[in-house]
């Protein structure tokens, strides 16, 4: 394919770089197979000990001269690059695509957020600013500022396999920082895209080795990542699972992690909603890169009066979704990444059914024609009842709960009452309502959103969730503060040496 050979990706590919630099490992072989299709896409080697740790240590060398650079002029590199993405936007986007099997408009829209972020990034590197203090004692000043922390680790999961990176290595390198990223095993070839993409932005600007490296490999790569004292920041993107594996491995070094884990989703519809926009909302939500994104939605919440109509929209709507390959513009829903992402979804269904879900829309794996891989799946719509057990649970598929409320106060305690807490949102014309949700006593979720779904994120607020959801905030607003130190300063230009607090020290 085309837009394969422009991004340089061939049928055997190097998995660690420092840069300009792919450093031969042939220890092992990851297969990257296109769930589109189901061809082989191409081969990656992997990363062992010997390599990753000359990888790290190039990284830490190179932290000593990127950190000196003025932040002005680290920000005018990350410009480039988003030139840069933005002249393989298209051919970026088809890989995305190919490779996770998102739909051809998700894949586009991941790369336009890159592109986003590296603007954002610009702007940021001018604006890295700390707050001046009075001081108690006359004749001194107190000041703070930031300083770059060192090497950002970044561990991306599949389904964003470009955007994560960007959010991350765009803030990091303003900030001063290098970055490693781990790029999930799933979508390997994804990565090595990027790093070809701005190699010529590296060579152009000198920028030194090891600023930008990629180590790709398994479950053992991250735990080399989590154990290391030489990296200050772990930034994990995935399962509440292998956050909590990170985090704890992190924090018994007493190092920093940025975790941005599982959600489980819900809209709140009320009886005063607008119902046309509404449904849109959810569908897209619900069925977006086929349920597999942190913030789909996986629950509605519903009010009674309004209920039977909104299923039945719903219901109507999902007859229109076309399922196939997700390089077709006109696809709504592509496949799932791989065979055990379809069992997780059989699993789910079989399990919702014996807990006394009724489907109103069907769940089936698809068959024949174009759906020889075995992970197409078609979008299913369950009518459940708020306490079954599959609910408190993220299903990452396209399967949607869907339940009743009767009170504002009941629908806030529903959405609440699931461990995570990422995105969520209330679909409403009452001015009360939507203020209720948003307040104290409203959505305990990161995000909270009016009239829009779950999903969809900007990148100019900070992006996470709360609870089982990790903490962490990732791109806009002052996420930055995350990759760097602060630091207080107090300077002394008077004659003498007074004390704080009025304490005397005579000598």
């Amino acid at each position: 394919m085309d837009f394969l050979k422009s991004l340089g990706i061939q049928d055997k590919n190097k998995g660690v770089s420092t840069g300009l630099t792919w450093i031969e490992d042939d220890s092992s072989m990851i297969e990257s197979f296109s769930p589109v299709d189901g061809k082989l896409i191409g081969t990656v080697s992997t990363c062992n000990k010997e390599n990753y740790d000359k990888v790290i240590n190039m990284a830490k060398s190179a932290f000593l001269e990127w950190r000196n650079i003025p932040a002005p002029a680290r920000g005018e590199i990350v410009r480039q690059v988003g030139e840069a993405l933005r002249k393989n936007k298209e051919a970026l986007g088809k890989l995305v695509s190919y490779e996770m099997g998102k739909s051809l408009q998700e894949g586009y829209g991941e790369v336009q957020e890159m592109i986003d972020i590296c603007d954002f990034a610009v702007g940021l590197s001018r604006q890295l600013h700390g707050l001046t203090m009075h001081s108690e004692r006359p004749g001194h000043r107190m000041y703070e500022q930031w300083h770059p922390l060192g090497i950002t680790a970044i561990i991306s999961a599949f389904n964003f396999p470009v955007a994560v990176w960007s959010w991350n290595a765009m803030i990091a390198w303003v900030c001063g920082n290098v970055a490693v990223w781990k790029p999930s095993e799933k979508t390997p070839l994804c990565a090595i895209a990027c790093q070809n993409i701005i190699a010529d932005v590296l060579k152009r600007n000198n920028v030194p080795e090891g600023v930008s490296c990629i180590i790709i490999g398994g479950r053992e790569v991250g735990e080399w990542i989590a154990n290391d004292p030489r990296i200050p920041l772990v930034s994990a993107t995935g399962s509440t699972r292998m956050g909590k594996a990170v985090g704890a491995a992190v924090g018994a070094r007493l190092g920093r992690s940025l975790l941005e884990l599982g959600g489980n989703n819900a809209i709140i519809i009320t009886k005063e909603a607008d119902l046309e926009m509404s449904i849109l909302g959810c569908v897209f939500g619900a069925v977006g890169t086929a349920g597999q994104r942190c913030t789909s939605t996986r629950r509605l919440i519903i009010h009674e009066d309004v209920y039977e109509t909104v299923k039945n929209k719903l219901v109507s709507a999902y007859k229109q979704l076309i399922i196939g390959n997700p390089l077709d513009q006109d696809i709504h829903v592509g496949p799932l990444i791989d065979k055990d992402a379809v069992k997780m979804y059989q699993q789910a269904i079989e399990e919702c059914i014996k807990q006394g879900g009724k489907f109103a829309v069907p769940g089936e794996v698809m068959k024949g024609n174009g759906f020889e891989t075995g992970c197409y799946v078609r979008p299913a719509i369950a009518e459940v009842n708020k306490n079954d057990p599959i609910v408190h649970k993220e299903t990452f598929a396209p399967i949607l709960y869907i339940m009743k409320y009767k009170t504002m106060d009941e629908a806030i305690a529903i959405q609440n009452d699931v461990p995570q807490g990422l995105s969520s949102a209330i679909m409403t014309l009452n001015l009360r309502e939507a203020e209720k949700f948003l307040s104290h006593s409203g959505s305990d979720c990161g995000i909270a959103n009016v009239n829009i779904g779950t999903s969809g994120a900007e990148i100019g607020g900070a992006f996470g969730g709360e609870k089982e959801t990790g903490g962490g905030r990732e791109s806009g607003s002052d996420a930055w503060k995350a990759y760097m130190r602060r630091q207080t300063n107090t300077i002394n230009y008077g004659a003498t040496l007074p004390l704080a607090q009025g304490i005397k020290f005579d000598i």
